[in-house]
Order: C-alpha cells, then structure tokens, then sequence
C-alpha cells in the first residue's frame, strides 16, 4: 500500500500548475462538458501510466540493485529540481472543433500532452522503485484525477485557492527527500 500512497501524492502534487492541469482547463474551458472530459484524462492517464509503469519495471530486469538505487536516488533529486521550473501550455490544446467528440480529443491530447511529462517520469521512477506494478499505476492515476477533475469541474477558481510556488517547493522537497532516502538506503 505505501507504492500507492506514495504514488498518488507524489503525483497528485506534480500535477499542480503542470502543462497537462493547464490543458484539463483549457478543454473544460472550450468544450464545458465535464463528464466526457475527465472521462478522457482518466483513460488517457490509465494508457499512459500504464506504458510508463511497465518501462519503469523492465528497467529493474537489467539493473543490479547498486546501479538502480543510485539512477533512482539521482533521478528523484532531479525531478525536484524539474519541480521548481514551472510548466507553460505548448499548441496541446485543440483549436477547432473536436474530430474525435470531446472524450477523443481529450484522451488524444491528454495522452500526448503526458508524453516526457514530469508526471509520466515520475511514474517510471515509482514502478522501478516499489515492486507493485498495480498499485503504482492506480496510484498515479488516482494522484492525477485528484489533480486535474477539480480543474475541469471549479475551473480556475481551484488554482487561486493553492498558490502554486508553495505546491511546487512542497513537491521539490519531497522528491529531494526521496532521492536522497534511495541514495541513503
């Protein structure tokens, strides 16, 4: 169970003020429809979590246990320092009226605008790190629809009430943390 407590905050804090959370406004913002649209991240984030979650479990088939906990350890503390740099919407957003209905469009854009993500490396991180596969993902997940289903349902009310320098410093840390206890232990 600690592979999906561990999951979900960690996610769930990454989540905030990041470029796919920005996109959960801009969809619901364009389509207001919000059913289909947190419909559509959940199923995006299942299928990509997913892939990353099984990336994630392969690598410890190749690495020894040393080589692992150093790449883990080196990768946490990086994630803290990408924590710090605050993510901007690219073109993820989709323009004209959705081809796909609104749930395609948002699985689409969700899925890709999650590709490199901080979220989805993170992902990787957790399932090479905790052998429970299952619980990672459902953690993830769980971490980003607490992230993002509020956006689309309060809109941009939600990102006022948390100033987000706190949330990504508070999010920095923790990873920093996590690092430094995989490096440690």
């Amino acid at each position: 169970m600690d592979a999906f407590f561990i999951s979900t905050g960690i996610v769930a804090l990454a989540e905030m003020g990041d470029k796919t959370q920005l996109l959960a406004l801009i969809l619901a913002a364009r389509f207001r429809q919000p059913w289909p649209i947190v419909a559509g991240i959940f199923v995006a984030t299942i299928a990509n979590h997913a892939l990353a979650g099984m990336f994630g479990a392969w690598i410890t088939t190749f690495m020894g246990p040393d080589v692992l906990r150093w790449v883990l350890g080196i990768s946490f503390i990086a994630m803290a320092v990408w924590m710090l740099i605050p993510d901007k919407l690219d073109d993820d957003a989709p323009k004209d009226a959705p081809r796909f209905g609104v749930f395609g469009t948002t699985v689409l854009a969700f899925f890709l605008a999650e590709m490199g993500d901080k979220t989805q490396i993170a992902t990787v991180m957790l399932a090479a790190k905790y052998n429970a596969y299952y619980w990672v993902i459902a953690g993830t997940t769980v971490g980003m629809m607490l992230a993002n289903a509020p956006v689309v349902w309060f809109g941009e009310r939600m990102t006022r009430l948390v100033p987000m320098r706190v949330v990504h410093w508070v999010s920095a840390l923790i990873f920093a943390s996590l690092g430094g206890w995989a490096l440690l232990a």
